[in-house]
């Protein structure tokens, strides 16, 4: 089982099997508007800007489940991420992540690579920490997605590599990154 097994509706409505992007090092997202992390879409365009032209692409999925921080339209969404971030790497429409109901994609996700922590330094994790333990302590349990902006890093033959949480900024992610993109 490989990400190749899946497909999703990009922001267009178009049914989009990712064995479209066979061969390439893929970054899966799953991303909100009004989320403590929105600060990464910047990083993750950055990357998407260095690193594209050597077979590598970010898919953002937007996600409502983490405290409504993504309560627009697809359309909505698609214009923020955009007008606000200049993001040009691929986006869907938004999906759940997590629970009954959630993407196949991101069940398989998560299956692949547990939740190892979040990193406790992060200037955002006391206060992500503290949300979770006071108002969803079930998101705890399992290795499910624990909120925006977790990352999984796919290498070329559609193989979860890493998995990085909400806490890990995307540019601490480049070397991961490069390393996945120098193996064939």
């Amino acid at each position: 089982m490989t990400i190749y097994n899946y497909s999703a509706k990009a922001m267009n409505g178009k049914e989009v099997s990712l064995e479209e992007y066979k061969g390439k090092v893929v970054l899966i997202v799953n991303v909100a508007s009004r989320c403590g992390f929105t600060f990464q879409y910047e990083d993750l365009q950055k990357l998407y800007d260095r690193y594209k032209d050597q077979d590598f692409v970010i898919l953002g999925f937007p996600c409502n489940q983490f405290a409504e921080q993504e309560p627009g339209t697809n359309e909505q969404v698609h214009t923020f991420c955009t007008l606000t971030y200049g993001v040009n790497f691929p986006m869907f429409q938004k999906v759940n992540v997590r629970d009954e109901g959630a993407h196949p994609l991101f069940t398989y996700l998560a299956a692949s690579k547990p939740f190892e922590g979040f990193n406790p330094f992060h200037p955002v994790a006391k206060i992500l920490k503290s949300i979770i333990d006071e108002q969803l302590p079930h998101y705890m349990i399992g290795d499910s997605i624990k909120w925006n902006f977790t990352k999984f890093l796919i290498d070329r033959q559609g193989n979860v590599v890493k998995r990085f949480e909400a806490t890990t900024d995307p540019i601490d992610m480049e070397r991961d990154i490069e390393e996945v993109l120098a193996t064939p």
